[in-house]
């Protein structure tokens, strides 16, 4: 199984109603977006974490290591923004480079720390949903709230096919780890495309022998799976309702500055 439907499946808020989560997440994201104020950010950081990991249960380590993935990439993306090459130095830093400085404003890195902990806080928000609630329970939970059957049945089976291509990948690059396919950076390459074109083939025969498995069951277009209902408790809505309040609150306040 992947990292993340591990840590779901052992989660304390799995059990919580699927449509609450998603309800928190999308309008927090939603909200965080809007803001875009560095204090909804760090509220929205600091409850997902919290709810994540204390109430959630999961790893400390494993969260860290999971916001740290977008968190280098915000970094990298937003050094346009933080750094720039001028002949005029700003009034944040500048470090001289012959006839050049390398400098940034104070405006310029106000603007990227906003930028970068609103995009993480809107991540934090998708991991929370993700860390929290089975991929089953997320399409039950669009199929009741009659979101079109074809994108829940291509969402299901693109997620079934994760783990078949991943257990394919996995096998055919022991195969070539044991033939010394990846020695050098030549053979890695060539070995990177060997196993690309068998990917693709073996993905082609396992849907065809997956569609024919589905007929003979009588598939007449809909994927039925098993699924557990938790019905909302009213503490729950109560608190979703405060927070998100809070958050518009905090929102209007700001766009009104």
């Amino acid at each position: 199984m992947i990292l993340i439907d591990k840590l779901c499946y052992h989660s304390k808020l799995r059990y919580i109603n699927t449509g609450v989560k998603m309800a928190y997440a999308g309008i927090t994201l939603l909200l965080c977006i809007i803001s875009h104020s560095i204090l909804v950010a760090g509220i929205v950081l600091g409850v997902n974490a919290y709810l994540t990991i204390h109430r959630g249960g999961i790893p400390r380590f494993r969260y860290l290591r999971l916001m740290s993935i977008p968190l280098v990439f915000l970094m990298l993306s937003t050094l346009a923004i933080l750094v720039n090459i001028s002949k005029i130095p700003l009034d944040a830093f500048a470090i001289p480079l012959g006839s050049y400085y390398l400098t940034g404003s104070i405006q310029g890195l106000y603007h990227g720390v906003q930028l970068i902990l609103t995009a993480l806080a809107s991540v934090s928000c998708l991991y929370f949903l993700s860390l929290n609630t089975p991929m089953t329970d997320i399409l039950n939970e669009l199929r009741r709230i009659k979101c079109p059957s074809i994108l829940i049945e291509l969402m299901l089976l693109i997620y079934r096919f994760i783990f078949v291509l991943m257990d394919v990948a996995s096998a055919i690059t022991t195969s070539q780890n044991s033939r010394l396919g990846n020695r050098n950076f030549k053979t890695s390459c060539k070995s990177f495309g060997a196993l690309g074109s068998a990917l693709f083939i073996r993905a082609m025969k396992k849907s065809s022998a997956l569609y024919d498995s589905m007929e003979a069951r009588c598939y007449d277009g809909t994927i039925r799976v098993l699924t557990e209902n938790y019905p909302a408790k009213q503490s729950q809505i109560l608190l979703l309702a405060s927070f998100e309040i809070l958050l518009t609150a905090i929102t209007i306040w700001r766009l009104l500055l």
